[in-house]
């Protein structure tokens, strides 16, 4: 059974896509025929994220084949991944929402576990790959930012560089309330669920191309993560600054009281320097660590949009499909 669009989806999947022609051909080849094979309605909405490849002919032709349960998001440049998940929820019609990275690390035919799973009653299920098949220092810095994350925001999220995930309706519609500039979408959708749980999923290389995440935007990333969900960073330079304040002002006065009594000296200089050196770094890494408040706090006040959209390629009720093929030419080949 093949479901269209005229028939609201049970299912909407959102993918956001970055320069990924390389493996799309697979994607497609997978994704249609798992989903099919449920034997429900659902629609799959790509969200193209300023790809600079042939990325948006290549949607725009599966669009063709497939207008039925195909829609294409088209931005207008690049605006990372978690505002495209977020475009791709407003544009989505689903009861359940799944998103799905486009490299196939995730395997398509996982879906009908995360939809068997909101089927029981849960509003959120997120993933746990069940063998990692990236390298070892993506994996071991992915677990210990998974580790200081939920230390700091209490967000319990086993996983967090795994996008396989499920949300109901109800949990996206709140999503889409928030105008947050800068979000991380699992955590955001787990401080919304009333139900979360989370399942193990297989986990596979990738097709085609490379990671977008180098280890800067993995600490980018955890960076968001943590001064959008929390004040404890704050608050814990706040309690290091206070007893640094009281630790420091003891050792004044120590050395004060061992002047007067031993006279001047020379020594312990460089152990003066050391601690002097050691304030400094406290007091510029506090700096720093405003700083990503202030930044979060400017870009909101600003009210830019979030991302901008181009065009949507859709098949929608009492219209016809629109493919501008003069937008594609400029798009890809911007």
């Amino acid at each position: 059974m093949t479901s269209t669009v005229t028939v609201k989806p049970e299912v909407s999947v959102v993918i956001p896509i970055y320069n990924e022609q390389a493996g799309l051909a697979a994607l497609f080849a997978r994704l249609y025929p798992a989903l099919d094979a449920l034997q429900i309605a659902y629609e799959i909405i790509f969200v193209n994220d300023g790809s600079v490849d042939n990325s948006v002919s290549i949607l725009a032709e599966q669009f063709r084949l497939r207008p039925d349960v195909t829609r294409v998001v088209l931005f207008n440049g690049n605006y990372g991944q978690h505002m495209a998940i977020l475009a791709g929820f407003e544009a989505s019609r689903g009861e359940i929402v799944v998103t799905l990275d486009a490299d196939l690390q995730n395997p398509p035919e996982e879906i009908k576990h995360l939809v068997a799973k909101m089927r029981e009653g849960y509003d959120y299920v997120g993933s746990i790959r069940r063998k990692r098949q990236d390298s070892a220092w993506r994996t071991l810095a992915s677990k210990a930012m998974n580790r200081l994350r939920e230390r700091i925001t209490n967000i319990k999220i086993t996983d967090q560089g795994n996008m396989l995930r499920a949300y109901h309706r109800n949990v996206v519609d709140l999503m889409n309330q928030c105008a947050e500039v800068n979000t991380f979408v699992p955590a955001l959708a787990y401080t919304f669920a009333r139900k979360p749980t989370e399942i193990t999923v297989e986990h596979e290389e990738r097709s085609a191309g490379e990671s977008k995440y180098s280890l800067y935007s993995l600490i980018r990333l955890n960076f968001d993560l943590v001064t959008g969900f929390s004040l404890i960073p704050l608050q814990i330079f706040s309690m290091l600054g206070m007893m640094l304040s009281v630790g420091s002002g003891i050792l004044v006065f120590l050395l004060l009281i061992r002047r007067f009594i031993l006279g001047a000296e020379a020594e312990g200089v460089f152990t003066l320097f050391a601690i002097a050196f050691f304030f400094m770094g406290v007091i510029l890494f506090g700096i720093g660590l405003l700083g990503e408040y202030v930044g979060r706090i400017f870009q909101q006040v600003r009210a830019r949009p979030r991302y901008v959209v181009q065009t949507i390629l859709q098949n929608l009720p009492g219209q016809s499909p629109i493919v501008p093929d003069a937008l594609e030419k400029r798009t890809v080949g911007r």
